[in-house]
C-alpha cells in the first residue's frame, strides 16, 4: 500500500466562540492506492494558530507521498529527525505530526478491519467516564455563553448533573464579577475580591452537587506560581478533584512549586508535547494527572507512549479534548486501551451543532459514560457536506 495524495481541509467557520476566539478545525485526509483513506486532526482549532496548522501539513505532505502508511513509526521518526525543526518541537510542529499519525492509524485499522484500540492492546476499559467541561461557558446551549454569577454556576451544575454527569470542570476566574474576560489581575498576589468570587462560585457548585459530585478546577495557566498557590489553597476546602494548568508548563520547576504547596492533585498537558516534553514532569513527579492532547502531543502512537510512561510513575490520564469530532474519536480509542485512564473530557464545544455536523458520526456520552466506537480505524470521518463546503488543498 502506498500514499498517493493528501487533502487538507481548512474548516474555517468565520465565527467567534466565547471569549472572542475563533473556531477553525483543520483536518487532513491521507489517500492510498488501495482506496483506503485515513483522517487526522490538527489540534489548533482554537487560539491563533489554525492557519499555521494548514501550513505545517502542506510542508510535511512531501514526506508522505509514496510512503507505506502502515509504517507509522518510521514516518513519525522521519518527521522528527529529517525536517530540521522537528527536533526543536513546539505546538505547531507536533500538531502537524499528530494529524498525520492519527490518519495513519486510521488507515491501519481500516486495512485490518479493526478499531484502533485493538491495535493498541485491546480494551482495558469497557465504558469511559466523562465530565462536563468548561461550565463557565454554560452547558448544552446553541451558542457559548459567559457565566459570572454564583447562582449561574449553581444552575449550570444542575443542568450537567441532570444529564447524568457526576464530574464537572470550571474555570472560576476566567470572567470577573461583571463577566469581563480576564477582567481582574491574575498574577502576583491575588485580590480578596477575586478570591471571594472564585470561592463563592465553587461553593455554589459544591452545594448543588454535594459529596456525589467531583469538581475539577481549570485556570488555563492564567495564574503565575504565587497566584496559583494562593487560589489553590483557597479552594482546598471544596474537595477539588484536581487542579488543571495552575501555571504554564514552560518552566517545570514552577509546577513542582505549586505541587509542593497546594493539597490538591495537579494536572497539565494540553501544551506539553511528546515524550521529551513530559519527561521533566515525570522525573520530579510534579503532576498527578497528565492531559496529553492526541492532536498536539504527537498523535496516537506518541500519545500511547506518553500514557505508558505515566503509568510507571503512578500518574493517571485524562486525554485533553477540545477540537472537532475526529479529536474525540481518537481520544476514545486510546482511552479504551490504557490501564491508567481516569476520565474523558467532554468539552462544551462538542455540543455545538455546527461542530458536530462536520463529521459523519455523533459520539456523545449517555448518563456520563461513553461507549467506545467499534468501527474500523478511529471510527470517524468528515462528512461529505463538510468536504464540499470547504474544498481541500490537494497535494499529490
Amino acid at each position: 500500500m502506498k500514499i498517493t495524495s493528501i487533502e487538507i481541509f481548512d474548516i474555517d467557520f468565520n465565527r467567534k466562540i466565547a471569549g472572542g476566539q475563533s473556531w477553525n478545525p483543520v483536518v487532513m485526509k491521507i489517500n492510498t492506492d488501495e482506496n483506503i483513506s485515513g483522517f487526522g486532526e490538527v489540534g489548533l482549532a482554537y487560539g491563533d494558530a489554525s492557519k499555521a496548522g494548514v501550513g505545517i501539513l502542506r510542508d510535511y505532505a512531501r514526506h508522505l507521498l509514496g510512503a507505506d502508511p502502515m509504517k507509522s513509526e518510521l514516518i513519525w521518526n522521519k518527521l522528527l529527525t529529517s525536517t530540521f525543526w522537528g527536533q526543536g518541537g513546539g505546538g505547531v510542529i507536533f500538531a502537524g505530526m499528530s494529524a498525520i499519525d492519527i490518519a495513519l492509524w486510521d488507515i491501519k485499522g481500516k486495512a485490518l478491519g479493526v478499531p484502533v484500540y485493538q491495535l493498541l492492546g485491546g480494551k482495558s476499559n469497557e465504558k469511559l467516564r466523562a465530565y462536563a467541561s468548561q461550565l463557565q461557558f454554560n452547558w448544552h446551549t446553541e451558542e457559548e455563553e459567559i457565566l459570572y454569577k454564583a447562582s449561574e454556576y449553581a444552575d449550570v451544575t444542575r443542568k450537567a448533573m441532570d444529564e447524568g454527569y457526576d464530574c464537572i470542570k470550571v474555570d472560576p476566574i476566567m470572567f470577573d464579577e461583571e463577566g469581563i474576560p480576564h477582567g481582574w489581575k491574575n498574577k502576583g498576589p491575588l485580590s480578596q475580591r477575586l478570591l471571594k468570587n472564585a470561592c463563592e462560585r465553587i461553593e455554589a457548585m459544591r452545594k448543588v452537587g454535594g459529596d456525589g459530585l467531583d469538581i475539577i478546577i481549570e485556570v488555563h495557566s492564567f495564574t503565575d506560581a504565587m497566584a496559583a498557590i494562593q487560589l489553590g489553597k483557597a479552594l482546598e476546602p471544596y474537595n477539588v478533584f484536581y487542579y488543571e494548568e495552575p501555571v504554564a508548563p514552560l518552566n517545570p520547576k514552577l509546577m513542582k512549586k505549586v505541587k509542593d504547596n497546594v493539597n490538591i492533585p495537579i494536572a497539565s498537558g494540553e501544551r506539553i508535547y511528546s515524550r521529551w516534553g513530559y519527561r521533566p514532569f515525570f522525573e520530579d513527579r510534579s503532576l498527578d494527572v497528565i492531559q496529553p492532547d492526541l492532536c498536539t502531543c504527537g498523535g496516537i502512537g506518541e500519545g500511547k507512549k506518553i500514557c505508558d510512561m505515566a503509568h510507571v510513575y503512578d500518574m493517571h490520564v485524562q486525554v485533553h479534548v477540545c477540537g472537532g469530532p475526529i479529536s474525540t474519536a481518537a481520544a476514545l480509542q486510546v482511552e479504551a486501551a490504557i490501564p491508567n485512564f481516569l476520565i474523558h473530557e467532554q468539552h462544551s464545544f462538542a455540543l455545538l451543532d455546527y461542530n458536530i455536523k462536520t463529521c459523519k458520526y455523533d459520539y456523545q456520552p449517555v448518563n456520563g459514560y461513553f461507549d467506545v466506537p467499534d468501527l474500523p480505524g478511529i471510527g470517524q470521518e468528515l462528512s461529505e457536506e463538510t468536504m464540499k463546503a470547504f474544498p481541500p488543498i490537494i497535494i499529490k
